[in-house]
């Protein structure tokens, strides 16, 4: 059975790139949010196996809806995506609660390869 997954950014054409490559890597794709709290309620209704997680977003960032989304699952498997020199930020959302991060521009094989460690913890 395919993992499924939220996907979670403010910029439309992101979440294409990432829903394409998640797609093409045999993910399934249940919902996605523009912003933080969008993602929270997201995740309360449909329970994703992995949650990808933009940083910068209006309304409520990705730092702040990962330490929501880890308390209402502990385990959730949350890994952001940042832009390059937002490292200080990546730091944060580990300490957070991420799992891991990818950086934008999207490399398929990183962002599978972030993924599949994930699952193969």
């Amino acid at each position: 059975m395919s993992k499924r997954v939220l996907v979670v950014d403010d910029a439309a054409f992101m979440r294409m790139m990432i829903k394409n490559i998640l797609v093409d890597g045999g993910f399934e794709i249940v919902g996605e949010a523009e912003n933080g709290r969008d993602a929270i309620d997201l995740f309360r209704e449909l329970r994703p196996d992995l949650v990808t997680m933009d940083i910068t977003m209006p309304e409520m960032d990705g730092i702040e809806a990962v330490k929501a989304i880890l308390e209402i699952d502990k385990d959730a498997k949350i890994i952001m995506c940042s832009a390059m020199g937002q490292q200080a930020m990546v730091i944060d959302a580990i300490q957070a609660g991420a799992k891991d991060f990818v950086v934008k521009p999207f490399k398929p094989d990183r962002v599978l390869a972030a993924i599949s460690r994930l699952f193969n913890e």
